[in-house]
């Protein structure tokens, strides 16, 4: 039965046949996802919330555990000790502690020259210059002093 022809579909539309039950039953469907659908929204953002929470506590215990390790070490005198010698530079009685102070003056900032934006082709073949460096080094006869001058 193809659809361009007006008199089928005009017949089946006919013989559609809604009864009070079946519009009572639509009615009391659509007004069940009107009910629910707020309901369902808000459950689902309590529970991102519940699970964003628990993260922030797994977090916050996870802080909890590295405290008490850090709290652990200081009281050990040995880590006091390494401590105080790190931090504070002090020194057990008898040692001499020699601090080292870097009189020199800073390195001159280089002024930064602009970077070119043009491509530069190089004069020279690199691949040759590379094979005539390891052909030299491989078969030459001087001395490393001879060849360091």
């Amino acid at each position: 039965m193809p659809a361009s022809n007006p008199r089928a579909s005009a017949k089946w539309l006919r013989g559609l046949r809604f009864s009070w039950f079946s519009l009572v039953m639509l009615g009391l469907v659509v007004l069940g996802v009107l009910v629910v659908a707020p309901t369902l929204h808000l459950y689902v953002d309590q529970q991102h919330k519940i699970a964003g929470l628990e993260k922030s506590n797994a977090d916050t215990a996870a802080k909890v555990t590295d405290l008490h390790k850090q709290a652990a070490n200081w009281s050990d005198p040995d880590y006091i000790k390494a401590q105080a010698r790190d931090r504070l530079l002090f020194v057990m009685p008898g040692e001499t502690s020699y601090l080292v102070i870097d009189d020199r003056p800073p390195a001159p900032k280089k002024d930064a020259a602009p970077v070119s934006t043009s491509i530069q082709n190089t004069k020279t073949d690199w691949l040759s210059a590379i094979s005539e460096s390891f052909l030299t080094a491989g078969l030459t006869t001087q001395t490393a002093d001879q060849l360091s001058k």
